[in-house]
């Protein structure tokens, strides 16, 4: 898959739920400053990860270009 390409929602959102704290999520979907901010504070204490969870599980979460995630 190019990154060119609308990333699969399901695969963000397993990234997501199991290791979310490290951000797995956002370096997927190209947003790398995001995923190293959650690297390096476990998630936001688990904060971001769970925000990010329901992001995704309702389709309002984006790739780095701003695209709806492919489902």
């Amino acid at each position: 898959m190019s990154s060119g390409e609308q990333k699969p929602w399901t695969v963000t959102l397993f990234l997501c739920l199991f290791v979310g704290w490290t951000g797995a999520h956002r370096f997927y979907v190209g947003k790398t400053g995001s995923g190293v901010a959650m690297l390096l504070t476990g998630g936001g204490c688990g904060v971001w990860q769970i925000v990010d969870l329901v992001m995704i599980a309702t389709g309002r979460f984006t790739d780095a270009q701003g695209r709806p995630l492919l489902k």
